[in-house]
């Protein structure tokens, strides 16, 4: 005896309910359903073909249950009383055509009350990868589903800060690492990323700069300028033509550019001491490392790259965010200053669309920034080395840059009144001192 042919929507002939599709836009569209499939599986059908519901409609001699929903959802509704029909059992995944499809069925059947469809839908939803997209509409529509369709959102709910701190203590250690040259790429993101895991934008930083988090940022950061330093000793000591290998200075500009987002990450936790001083204990080798460059377009690369971080050291100790001694303050400025004033015409000079000129990225406001630093290092000075400076700044060729006009008037100023401020300051002093 051959079994009976499944029931299929659409069939007139064996249908005995007519679902009625209709939008306020005016759209209404008859399916021809069966009411011990519509029963089974949905509640919300279930409910309106029961003895219990207080009115009947009838359409073409048959039961009719109108749903009213929105144009854009009209397709979803359809999709939704097809697979009414379908054994879904997980072996039929391409039913769904896609994430946005499966949403639409999903909502369709939340409301409809068929927790078969619900189930398949989730389940398909949690194990797809989403478009940004889709991700934004998932995170508008699923929040409010309720229990059910949680397991959606498995994947962009918080986490526990333990694994935050986790894959910041690896990922950090990543990227101050050395790794071969085909993996700077994966160390570039890496350093991206954490930047944005520490950054405060419209949300709060990923994750609390503790002192644990702030040690082991130290500790990776100092290993990473051990090993610059190592290699400015070794280029140091080289035969100049050895030290100018392709390979050395591209390694070399590989450290600096490291360094200079390291800056970026200490200065973020407040941790910057350390750093600044390493960099002032190496600067004089890090010039004549740089002085020893072949071509044009290597000094001139090289030479952007110490610039990004210097000027991040400087701009530390300019501004009184790393207290420095005079001495060290003073040796900057006279290592720093020739090297600035030397290079940026060198840089301006330089057109991307040159033979051996590089792409560089200095602009206006590093320039700036560095003109303003070094003229609050210079007022920070005692007033005879003030005067050094000035003097060597009013004979040199290149006076335009950095523009010391500023401190001149306040060396002139503080000088001429120097006597008389200190005189009356010391006369108050005894005065004080005598109606004790």
């Amino acid at each position: 005896m051959e079994s009976p042919e499944p029931s299929r929507i659409g069939d007139r002939s064996t249908s005995d309910v007519v679902v009625r599709l209709r939008t306020h836009e005016g759209r209404d569209d008859w399916l021809y359903c069966h009411s011990f499939i519509l029963i089974e599986k949905s509640k919300y059908f279930g409910d309106r073909l029961s003895e219990n519901w207080p009115t009947c409609q009838i359409l073409d001699s048959r039961n009719c249950v109108e749903v009213y929903c929105e144009e854009s959802d009209f397709d979803h509704h359809v999709n939704f009383l097809r697979l009414l029909y379908v054994v879904i059992d997980g072996s039929m995944e391409d039913i769904w055509h896609g994430v946005k499809n499966a949403l639409g069925i999903l909502r369709v059947a939340v409301e409809l009350g068929c927790p078969q469809i619900v189930n398949a839908c989730v389940n398909y939803l949690e194990a797809m990868p989403w478009e940004e997209a889709e991700e934004d509409e998932i995170l508008k529509i699923i929040p409010g589903m309720g229990p059910k369709a949680q397991p959606i959102l498995a994947r962009v709910q918080p986490v526990n800060p333990s694994a935050v701190l986790r894959i910041f203590l690896s990922a950090i250690k990543f990227a101050t690492s050395s790794p071969p040259s085909p993996m700077n790429d994966l160390k570039t993101t890496a350093q991206e990323q954490l930047e944005y895991m520490l950054t405060e934008d419209d949300d709060a930083p990923l994750l609390t700069a503790d002192q644990e988090v702030k040690f082991e940022v130290k500790e990776c950061v100092k290993g990473l300028f051990t090993r610059f330093n190592n290699m400015l000793e070794a280029l140091l000591c080289e035969p100049v033509e050895s030290a100018n290998e392709k390979g050395k200075m591209q390694s070399f500009q590989s450290y600096l550019s490291d360094l200079s987002w390291a800056c970026q990450i200490l200065n973020k936790l407040e941790i910057m001491k350390e750093f600044v001083n390493s960099w002032v204990g190496a600067s004089d080798k890090i010039v004549l490392v740089v002085e020893q460059a072949s071509s044009v377009a290597e000094i001139i690369e090289t030479k952007s790259k110490v610039i990004e971080v210097a000027a991040k050291v400087l701009e530390a100790i300019g501004y009184g965010n790393v207290i420095l001694p005079t001495a060290k303050r003073f040796h900057m400025v006279k290592v720093w200053l020739p090297f600035v004033r030397v290079t940026k015409p060198l840089i301006d000079s330089a057109t991307t669309n040159a033979k051996d000129a590089p792409e560089l990225k200095i602009d206006g406001e590093l320039w700036q920034s560095l003109e303003s630093t070094f003229v609050s290092m210079v007022l920070t000075l005692p007033s005879e080395d003030q005067a050094e400076i000035l003097t060597e700044w009013l004979g040199n060729e290149h006076i335009h840059y950095p523009d010391f006009t500023e401190a001149f008037e306040v060396w002139c100023y503080r000088s001429k009144v120097a006597k008389r401020r200190l005189a009356d300051i010391l006369g108050n002093h005894g005065m004080a001192n005598s109606t004790l």
